[in-house]
């Protein structure tokens, strides 16, 4: 079984993406392996290796700028200046070299690049800040238009396994009618479809072109960490860069 998925999307040749599995780390379970995530109780030595075996791994240009995420809508723009302050839930630049990355264990990781290879950025997505914007305020950052921007949906809970609440289905329905889609009533609860949320709201800014959204964290234990299911857990990690 492969460490890495690499998106299916014509992205330009310029540039790389990848999202990083559970496999091929070295932290013990329940972070069982490649945890890439350091607030989540795994061995701090383990982290750190685990990250030095991604730059490896996926042929980085540097390591990451990890993002402290909060489910909120800020967009960080990396221009290689050092941040004291790394609360955001999505990271953009337009500089060869920078890596643009976020990490998910069940919330939807979605990689935005134009079709120029001049642009990119790697958005968090869990349902609050789906509803809330990060997409738009990750598209916002472009100096393309957004049909000039593709968007690949990663690894995140399938449509079967998301449940929620009434409260959650409203907070979406008020924000665009549309999005009362995405949501299959059961019993008093509903099942979301990330993926289909996330292709409602991208489209309705004018993205078209978008790729992915076939995964299920919760259901392939042996290729993903899954908050749901395990507690828990890892973090994997989704990212994008222009190469040099």
């Amino acid at each position: 079984m492969n460490e890495l998925i690499f998106p299916d999307w014509p992205q330009p040749k310029n540039v790389l993406s990848c999202s990083t599995t559970r496999i091929g780390g070295v932290s013990l379970p329940p972070f069982d392996s490649l945890n890439l995530g350091s607030h989540v109780g795994d061995v701090p030595e383990a982290v750190s290796e685990n990250r030095s075996r991604l730059v490896s791994l996926a042929n980085l240009p540097q390591h990451p700028l990890w993002l402290e995420q909060i489910h909120g809508t800020k967009v960080l723009h990396l221009n290689g200046n050092t941040f004291e302050n790394r609360q955001a839930d999505a990271i953009y630049t337009n500089q060869a070299g920078q890596v643009c990355a976020i990490m998910t264990a069940d919330c939807l990781p979605v990689l935005f690049c134009s079709k120029d290879g001049k642009e990119v950025a790697a958005a968090h997505a869990g349902w609050r800040g789906l509803c809330d914007g990060i997409l738009e305020n990750t598209i916002s950052q472009f100096t393309n238009p957004a049909n000039e921007i593709m968007a690949w949906l990663g690894p995140a809970i399938g449509p079967e396994k998301f449940e929620v609440g009434a409260e959650v289905r409203q907070a979406f329905i008020n924000q665009s009618n549309d999005l009362k889609s995405g949501f299959i009533a059961k019993g008093d609860k509903f099942l979301a479809d990330i993926y289909l949320l996330a292709r409602i709201k991208l489209q309705a800014v004018g993205i078209s072109s978008i790729y992915g959204g076939s995964f299920c964290t919760v259901s392939d234990e042996n290729r993903f960490f899954s908050y749901r299911r395990a507690g828990k857990t890892g973090r994997m990690a989704s990212l994008i860069w222009v190469n040099k």
